[in-house]
């Protein structure tokens, strides 16, 4: 019987990816690494195989970050008992694990002057109410 993955390890792929695009490593050489395929990686990657608790630490070692950096924030799907911060949105982390994204924040977070910044979020604001208003039109 074929175990199914689900959003965890969608979650979990995902975050993988976020790291090791930050890192700017190829997929290639992360396989090359733990003695896979890239293919291996890309369905690690994509949630399509689950990553078993052994390659995990295989892969934080790697990536040179904690295991609890690929379980902050994943609810176990019990109740919650009191208040909690809300996870990360998902579109966070998709925006960082493009390289575009990656670019932009790392980029963003050299700009020192908060006028500048707080242009910059102004433009982008503007940006997309444009594109907003030619997708309606």
């Amino acid at each position: 019987m074929k175990k199914s993955t689900g959003s965890i390890d969608k979650e979990i792929g995902s975050r993988v990816r976020m790291r090791r695009v930050s890192m700017g490593m190829s997929q290639e050489k992360l396989g090359d690494m733990l003695g896979l395929t890239f293919q291996q990686v890309q369905k690690y990657e994509k949630g399509m195989n689950r990553i078993s608790v052994a390659r995990l630490v295989d892969i934080a070692k790697i990536l040179n970050v904690d295991i609890d950096f690929f379980f902050d924030g994943i609810r176990s799907g019990k109740a919650d008992s009191g208040f909690a911060e809300s996870s990360t949105p998902s579109y966070v982390a998709d925006m960082m694990s493009t390289p575009e994204g990656l670019h932009l924040v790392r980029t963003f977070a050299s700009i020192k002057s908060p006028k500048v910044r707080k242009s910059i979020v102004q433009l982008v604001n503007a940006l997309a109410a444009q594109e907003e208003v030619e997708r309606s039109s």
